[in-house]
């Protein structure tokens, strides 16, 4: 295309300015390539009505001669008589006189480049129409015109369009994708009209992710031996999501409940790029980059883990299963049987259970209050004992750990066995004290039922597990034992043994009447023999001086007799006092018959009373001695025995005779 000066622009409008009202529609510019042809089409009106053309000069690079005021040129086609279609070398008018001007030019060579001018006259009117030639030495590529956006699986319209088009030259437009193996159908189309000249080829393509990138070829074909003439290629701009999102685990393999676990997140291909992940995992984690997960302590049930790459869309990865490899899970000690309570002699099954494990290979054990017992999923017992009972734990193993069951408490019934009697705080207690007495026993259900026994036999009334005795007395001596019944049955333990003993004061009085009966046992000779020389010595001396109503004999003495301390019926004593004269006395009873001796604690103020009322064989001797200081009474000095005897008295209490003295002589010795 040639640029005008301003001069020539004026010119032209000079030129034009006779006829203001002729219309010409045609390309602007016709596009050619030598070799090939170039039609154009061509539509005009004459300016007022029922005028014809005269004339038609088609100009080659014309230009105005101011001096002859006319245009000068190559002459390529000039017509003056319109009738039928007509042609002078290469063009051929194709029109008429009144409005079709459409010319054909075969064929077209690179110097036809430039313009072309349509001088046309009707009358005084006259008109030059401009028409551009752009004529290469080859064929010019096509055009692709894509959308503003080629999105996967969404069909798209591709066009592939060439500025050319010429009925006597056969051209055609083809269609080709990088990586297929067989051109893709299209439909092809030709526009000759006065506003376009062109050859279409428009493709209809549903593009898949993989295409983008891809180039995609539209090509020039001559339906000659020439073939290709020319092409255009693009790449194709796919828009997807991201593509073949996958989950990448970093840690080697086992991973074991615990462990820490590094997770990547990878895709093949996104367009546009990724600009975010998505996670779906659980447990405590953290992104320490994109596309870059951490697990902390993965526990043992971590479910499947995925990721998503995003763009403005976003795709996920398969779910990847971490196979957490931990030690067996929910370890529990079951009772197969039986299905009720657990009676000693029954057949019982334990069976030790676990809910989960990984790896699936696993070990068991047992143990019984902590003490290994076997090995072996199952437990039994062929006929049970209270001495089974015991807490039972199960262990289950396998190659990552071992889990233990909570303690199962194994129960057995049975009747009541082994009561024995135990006495706090010990069997001898002395009297005054506290005793208590425990039925001790082993029973599953315990005991709910006690009952005491003495050593009668005697139930005491008393249904406590203990039996307390406060404060202990020594008639509580003796066995005692205890009966123990549940809804089992029933057991008795053996005899026990409670011994009460005295208390030190009650010892010190037991010693005190002991020693006084002991030692008035032994004054008791020593007196008779006393009494029976001092008798006979009165008897020499005084004579025997009877009292018929008291049956007693008296020797007196010079001295004033002391008045003896008062003394009851059956009593036994001595009267002593120390460094003065002092009378010393004893009084003795001599039991004749066993029916005589009272019984302690039966004993009381009218029997004494009716006893000594009835004694008819007692005899009561005193021998009354000057006290010498140092000697004992009633015993005998080494030095002769001087007149210091001043009476004795000789007494038979009761009525009746009296009986034979016996032939031995009981005596006792009395010591200050």
């Amino acid at each position: 295309m040639h640029l005008l000066s301003p001069l020539l622009l004026l010119l032209e409008y000079l030129a034009f300015s006779d006829s203001q009202d002729w219309k010409f529609e045609h390309p602007e510019t016709l596009y050619a390539w030598d070799g090939a042809c170039i039609w154009i089409p061509c539509l005009y009106t004459i300016p007022g009505n029922g005028k014809v053309l005269d004339n038609l000069t088609v100009y080659q690079n014309y230009e105005w001669d101011s001096k002859t005021k006319n245009f000068n040129g190559t002459v390529l086609y000039e017509e003056k008589k319109f009738g039928t279609s007509s042609s002078q070398g290469r063009v051929q008018f194709l029109g008429d006189n009144k409005s079709n001007c459409t010319l054909h030019i075969n064929p077209v060579n690179a110097q036809d480049n430039g313009q072309l001018g349509l001088r046309v006259t009707s009358g005084n009117d006259k008109w030059m129409d401009k028409i551009v030639l752009n004529i290469s030495k080859t064929a010019p590529p096509p055009r692709i015109h894509l959308p503003l956006e080629i999105r996967e699986l969404q069909e798209v319209i591709l066009t592939c369009q060439l500025d050319f088009a010429c009925p006597g030259y056969q051209t055609k437009l083809q269609w080709s994708l990088e990586g297929m193996q067989h051109n893709l159908s299209s439909v092809h189309s030709i526009s000759l009209s006065p506003k376009t000249v062109s050859t279409w080829n428009q493709l209809k393509f549903q593009p898949e992710w993989t295409d983008h990138g891809k180039k995609l070829t539209c090509q020039l074909w001559k339906d000659s031996a020439d073939g290709l003439l020319s092409q255009e290629t693009v790449q194709l701009d796919v828009k997807h999501s991201p593509k073949e999102v996958t989950m990448v685990i970093q840690n080697p393999t086992p991973i074991r409940e615990g462990d820490s676990v590094t997770l990547f997140c990878n895709y093949t291909s996104s367009n546009p790029s990724v600009i975010r992940y998505e996670w779906k995992s659980q447990g405590s984690w953290k992104e320490i980059m994109p596309g870059v997960l951490m697990i902390q302590k993965v526990p043992w049930n971590a479910s499947p883990f995925s990721c998503a790459a995003c763009n403005q869309w976003c795709s996920w990865s398969p779910s990847v299963n971490l196979h957490v490899q931990y030690a067996p899970r929910g370890v529990k000690v079951l009772l197969i049987s039986p299905d009720s309570e657990i009676h000693s002699g029954h057949q019982v099954l334990l069976r030790c259970n676990f809910s989960s494990s990984y790896p699936t290979d696993v070990l068991f054990f047992w143990k019984k209050n902590g003490i290994f017992l076997k090995e072996g999923r199952d437990l039994s017992f062929d006929s049970i004992s209270p001495e089974d009972a015991g807490n039972y734990n199960c262990l289950v193993n396998n190659s990552i750990g071992q889990s233990t069951s909570e303690a199962w408490k194994l129960q057995v019934l049975y009747a009541p066995r082994r009561l024995q009697v135990s006495i706090s705080p010990k069997d001898s207690v002395m009297e005054g004290k506290k005793a208590v007495l425990t039925c001790e026993s082993d029973a599953n259900p315990p005991i709910s039922q006690y009952t005491w026994f003495d050593w009668n036999n005697q139930n005491l009334h008393h249904d406590d597990q203990m039996l307390r005795l406060d404060p202990v007395k020594v008639q509580h001596s003796g066995t005692y034992w205890c009966q123990g019944a549940n809804r089992l049955g029933m057991d008795q333990s053996p005899p026990r043994i409670l011994t009460v003993y005295y208390s030190p004061e009650t010892i010190s009085k037991q010693v005190a009447l002991g020693m006084g009966l002991f030692l008035a046992i032994l004054l008791l000779p020593l007196l008779g023999v006393k009494l029976h020389r001092s008798w006979k010595r009165i008897q020499s001396q005084q004579g025997l001086q009877e009292n018929s109503s008291a049956q007693s004999f008296f020797v007196r003495n010079r001295k004033v007799r002391r008045a003896p301390l008062s003394e009851g019926p059956n009593s036994l004593g001595c009267y002593n006092p120390v460094m003065e004269d002092s009378i010393s006395y004893a009084t003795l009873r001599f039991p004749i018959a066993e029916t005589d001796t009272p019984r302690i604690g039966e004993a009381g103020t009218s029997e004494m009373q009716r006893t000594s009322l009835n004694r008819d064989n007692t005899v009561t001797y005193s021998v009354v001695q000057k006290h010498q200081v140092g000697d004992y009474e009633n015993v005998t000095p080494d030095v002769p025995e001087d007149e210091g005897i001043h009476y004795s008295e000789l007494v038979h209490l009761g009525i009746g005779e009296r009986p034979l003295s016996q032939e031995g002589v009981e005596y006792v010795t009395l010591k200050h």
